[in-house]
């Protein structure tokens, strides 16, 4: 009895420590900079956002917070990067909608998004409108789905890449309204704008900071916005639901994660951390700029929406036939 009396005491207090030492080690975290991989060129929706966080986090958790840009491959070789760093909460990646898409849009990634990352939070949603050149004689997205039913193969859209959200976007139109237009992807946002708003192309799915200003300036007519509920910023503007597509939805979205492995209460602390920047007044105020919402959800809500996203755009891309690979 005695030593199954001394075993147990034993194992009691081996347990006691390890929770000290855990919680201890989370107090201690962050003991240096801490990097915050970007997957994308500075300059863009989610650069802002990352740096917007990164500020806030440097305040409250007591150390820099580094913005590392990486662009290239849809954000995978950022992704990469990430996924390969050590599982120390020191390197953190900006995770976006275009990951979600990329996980059934390349067959060979050299990492896996699920099983190679672990959520932390989502930090906003990002509206995008469907936009036409005025010179298209279009006012509606009925009208649109008209003039392409007319002239099947004729009408053409722009994208800022193959794969990217707006592409797949325009896919996902195609196919709920059962139309056939022709893509004409651009390396990048920039120099789609540049034909759009010259007419050269007519269609486009975008997100706010790319064609909001454009729509306020008359250079570019907004159609419906791709979100279920209305925006403030537009707010006479119909959902693409309202307009005949019932449950089109196409919001862009960006999140942090850490590398899988990273000890739970590292991850609960960023998580708390990146909750209270959102929260934060400035923060709103700069985000509804950008036409993004902040999010701030828990892990697990982040895991389950990106596993839902991951799942909604393999549907898309296999009616599609998308590929970049």
């Amino acid at each position: 009895m005695k030593f199954m009396r001394d075993f147990v005491a034993v194992v009691i207090f081996a347990g006691a420590l390890v929770l000290a030492a855990g919680s201890a080690f989370s107090q201690a975290y962050p003991q240096k900079a801490i990097r915050l991989v970007v997957g994308f060129p500075p300059g863009g929706a989610t650069d802002i956002v990352a740096r917007l966080v990164g500020q806030k986090l440097s305040v409250s958790l007591g150390q820099a917070v580094v913005i590392d840009n990486r662009p290239g491959a849809n954000s995978n070789i950022g992704a990469e990067l990430a996924a390969r760093a050590a599982a120390d909460g020191y390197t953190l990646f900006m995770c976006t909608i275009a990951n979600a898409i990329n996980y059934s849009l390349y067959s060979n990634l050299p990492f896996d998004m699920i099983k190679d990352f672990v959520p932390v939070a989502q930090t906003a949603s990002i509206l995008s409108f469907l936009v036409v050149h005025p010179s298209l004689p279009v006012k509606s997205v009925k009208e649109l789905i008209e003039l392409a039913k007319s002239k099947p193969g004729e009408l053409n859209y722009a994208s800022s890449g193959i794969g990217g959200s707006p592409h797949l976007a325009a896919e996902m139109f195609k196919t709920m309204a059962g139309v056939n237009m022709v893509h004409i992807p651009y390396k990048g946002t920039g120099p789609e704008l540049t034909d759009l708003l010259a007419g050269v192309v007519r269609i486009a799915f975008e997100t706010t900071p790319a064609v909001l200003p454009h729509v306020k300036a008359g250079k570019l007519r907004a159609l419906a916005v791709n979100s279920l509920k209305r925006t403030p910023l537009l707010p006479d503007l119909p959902t693409m639901s309202e307009a005949g597509l019932p449950g089109f939805e196409v919001t862009s979205w960006n999140g942090v994660l850490a590398p899988a492995g990273t000890p739970k209460e590292i991850v609960t602390r960023l998580n708390n951390e990146i909750v209270k920047a959102l929260k934060m007044p400035d923060v709103h105020e700069k985000l509804s700029g950008l036409g993004a919402d902040p999010v701030g959800n828990t892990p697990e809500q982040f895991a389950a929406f990106i596993q839902a996203e991951i799942k909604k755009w393999a549907k898309v891309i296999k009616e599609s036939g998308a590929r970049v690979d």
